[in-house]
C-alpha cells in the first residue's frame, strides 16, 4: 500500500480568532504529537465551504498533513467558521451543518421506514447532545488534552471529534 503517511491526523479543529484550521497530528518519523495552524484567509460569510475545503486540502504546504482528514470534516470546520462570521452561535452553526448534511427539512418523516426514522432521530439527538454539553466558553466545544509549549496558547478552538 504505497508509502506510509508521514503524518497521521489525530483531530482537526477551527479557531475563530484568528481564523484558522488547527490540526493535531502525529509526526510518524519522530513519534511526536504536534499542532499545525493553517491560517484561513479571504474567507467571507458567503464563501463556498466545499471549495475552501478542497483548496486547503490540495494546498501544497498542507497537503501531506491533511491526507488523513476527510473533505467533509474540513467542510464542517469551514461551515462553523462561516457561521461565526455571520454572527451565528456555535450551536446554531453545528445544527445547520448537521441539517444540511443529513436531514432534508422537506422530507416527509411519516413516509420513512422505522430504520430510516431511527437514523434521523439519532442524528437529531446527537445534535442536541452536542449542543447541550457546552460548558463555559461558547467557543469551546471539546476539551483537548494535548500538551503544547506555552507560547502556542491559542484562543479556544472548536474540535471536531469525528475523525
Amino acid at each position: 500500500a504505497g508509502t506510509a503517511m508521514a503524518f497521521s491526523a489525530q483531530k482537526c479543529g477551527v479557531c475563530f480568532h484568528p481564523p484558522s484550521i488547527i490540526l493535531i497530528y502525529k509526526d510518524n518519523s519522530q513519534d511526536k504529537t504536534r499542532q499545525r495552524i493553517m491560517p484561513v484567509r479571504n474567507f467571507l460569510p458567503f464563501s463556498d465551504c466545499s471549495r475552501a475545503a478542497k483548496e486547503l486540502k490540495n494546498n501544497p504546504r498542507h497537503k501531506a498533513y491533511l491526507e488523513g482528514v476527510s473533505l467533509r470534516q474540513l467542510q464542517k470546520l469551514y461551515s462553523l467558521l462561516r457561521g461565526h462570521l455571520k454572527g451565528q452561535s456555535l450551536a446554531e452553526s453545528l445544527k445547520k451543518f448537521q441539517q444540511e448534511e443529513t436531514i432534508d427539512p422537506e422530507e416527509d418523516m411519516n413516509k420513512l421506514d422505522d430504520e430510516e426514522l431511527a437514523k434521523r432521530k439519532s442524528i437529531m439527538d446527537e445534535v442536541f447532545e452536542k449542543n447541550r454539553k457546552k460548558k463555559g466558553d461558547p467557543d469551546f466545544v471539546y476539551n483537548v488534552e494535548v500538551e503544547f509549549p506555552q507560547d502556542e496558547q491559542l484562543e479556544p478552538c472548536v474540535w471536531d471529534m469525528e475523525s
